[in-house]
């Protein structure tokens, strides 16, 4: 019988196997959890050992590490089912990886992959628990980037639980797991990991899931998580292989998702539930559909429903190239640098239009550009419900500066001779010579800088600018909506919204403006009430055709 299939349910009381106890103090089979000896080599003979166990009598063995460091060195582990770690708590028991010996190998705590170790579905892990310990991945270096350079890494996992870890600054993904059926990953905070991907490579995550392995339902639930500054997603879910079914059967509930480049992102997962979050301050986008994944799938028949989605560098939620239908519900989306959802050609994935996307009673405002913008082709949408308010905060005119007045920081530009607007130049790029940067927020004379990517601490893509360097920041955009349409807009419902500026100097410029490039056809836009934006309730560049526009309330009315 395979060392990784459980065997099958008997009544005989099996004992355990002799020399694999079923609960062991690591301490007396080797480690030493002084931070010095390399605990690696014990460790891994230990995991064997009880590996055999379980697969010679299906008994669950568990590895306790009391509090210490331990060391483990220029190897990763080969983990076995039946096999669980548990510690004394993050900041007692801290496993703390390097590879100063190896600098090939990217050690992961635990791995048990398909390319190094043909994990799939007949040879997958199963019955493991890892909780209640640190994993440090600071130590590791590597000449090249290298995904499998995580905290833990696995794949093909039955009834696997991950709980209360603190996992931080690997190289790559810090909880890096894919194919889970029966799972849970609950209070795990991952920080500072990816620290080693340039932004482009594969992983470089909080918690990275890979999905679509056991074919169309995987049941797993990520709950009460913390996710800050890691180089691609916090969370993310991803197809492997395009020509996978998206699997259904996934939750992401109650986390925290800040200052990563996305927040928390469906790139190839079916009915994907997302659902009472905070998303903030994250540099490209907080919440991301797109196929910006391996496969090049897009996530569809989603929910994101009551989540706070703040202050992230760009957009609050980012969609591209998804095939639809998509529910977002009952969230609130401000003070985000761009728009606050964005309707978007991103280049991989779908290329038909997005059909039957709900953004149902959101609450929007405050954010930089329009609240809503479909720069893409949209059938069958529905925009209901929703209250959105004093948006287009992106207002304040081009400018630029010199001399004795300009300085600047690591995450910082002050001209004392400025008087800006406050927040009037949020989302922008700051440019002085090559020299960029992000421009998060401002007050009348200084600018805060978005990290260049997470956990850089610094904002500018080269050096910081030498003092009095000339600037420039570019103008506004001419004109900022409440729900702008710049595509083709198909049988579309727009009901029930309130679009308004109530702010003493109104940025909003229109409730609802079409574009030259935008069409709508066959849409009902009804009973929405437009009064009290800057310029005006309506502006159409194009003019719509068929479709019934009735019973909205505006200034004129």
């Amino acid at each position: 019988m395979s060392q990784h299939i459980r065997p099958a349910a008997s009544h005989e009381r099996l004992a355990p196997v002799a020399g694999a106890p079923l609960w062991c103090d690591a301490r007396d089979y080797g480690l030493q959890g002084d931070g010095v000896t390399n605990d690696q080599p014990a460790l891994s003979a230990l995991v064997d050992r009880l590996g055999e166990g379980y697969a010679a009598d299906g008994r669950a063995r568990v590895i306790y590490c009391p509090p210490g460091i331990y060391s483990i060195r220029d190897a990763g582990t080969v983990w076995r089912s039946g096999v669980s770690l548990l510690g004394a708590g993050s900041g007692a028991t801290r496993f703390l990886l390097s590879n100063e010996g190896n600098r090939a190998e990217p050690t992961p705590l635990a791995f048990w992959t398909t390319l190094q170790h043909g994990a799939d579905r007949d040879r997958h892990i199963a019955d493991c628990t890892f909780a209640d310990f640190e994993i440090d991945g600071s130590g590791v270096a590597l000449a090249q980037y290298n995904y499998l350079a995580k905290g833990l890494g696995l794949q093909y996992v039955v009834r696997g639980v991950f709980r209360n870890l603190y996992i931080h600054h690997t190289g790559a993904t810090g909880l890096g797991c894919d194919f889970l059926q029966d799972c849970l990953v609950d209070g795990v905070v991952v920080v500072g990991c990816g620290r080693l991907d340039n932004g482009e490579q594969m992983g470089g995550a909080g918690i990275g899931i890979g999905v679509g392995g056991w074919g169309a339902v995987e049941r797993c639930t990520i709950t009460n998580c913390t996710t800050l500054g890691n180089g691609t997603n916090g969370i993310f879910l991803e197809l492997q292989k395009p020509y996978w079914e998206p699997p259904r059967g996934y939750r992401i509930i109650g986390c925290h998702s800040q200052a990563n480049r996305f927040g928390i992102s469906d790139w190839g997962a079916d009915g994907l539930i997302v659902s009472g979050c905070t998303i903030t301050g994250n540099l490209e986008a907080g919440f991301d559909i797109s196929g910006n994944g391996t496969a090049g799938v897009a996530g569809r028949g989603g929910i994101l429903t009551d989540c706070v989605i703040d202050r992230n560098v760009r957009d609050g939620i980012s969609v591209g190239n998804t095939p639809g239908a998509y529910t977002i519900r009952g969230n609130r989306i401000s003070g985000n640098g761009g728009h606050g959802y964005h309707q978007h050609d991103l280049g991989d994935g779908y290329q038909g239009p997005a059909a039957e996307i709900v953004i149902d009673g959101n609450d929007f405002w405050d954010n930089g550009l329009d609240a809503i913008r479909v720069d893409r082709p949209m059938v069958d949408a529905m925009f209901v419900d929703n209250r959105i308010r004093n948006n287009g905060r992106q207002c304040e005119a081009a400018a630029t500066g010199s001399g004795e007045s300009v300085w600047y920081a690591r995450r910082a530009m002050t001209d004392r001779s400025a008087c800006w607007r406050a927040d009037g130049h949020r989302g922008k790029i700051l440019r002085v010579g090559s020299r960029l940067a992000v421009v998060v927020g401002n007050t009348d004379t200084d600018l805060a800088l978005a990290d260049l990517r997470p956990d850089a601490e610094n904002a500018w893509n080269e050096d910081v600018p030498p003092p009095g360097a000339a600037y420039e920041l570019p103008a506004p955009a001419p004109v900022r909506a409440g729900i702008t349409v710049n595509a083709h807009f198909d049988s579309a419902t727009v009901r029930g919204n309130r679009i308004w500026d109530n702010s003493s100097e109104p940025t909003q410029g229109y409730g609802i403006w079409v574009t030259e490039r935008g069409t709508c056809v066959s849409c009902r836009v009804e009973e929405n009430d437009l009064a009290g934006n800057a310029e005006g309730a309506l502006r159409c560049d194009s003019r719509p055709v068929g479709g019934r526009w009735t019973r909205n309330h505006t200034d004129v009315d």
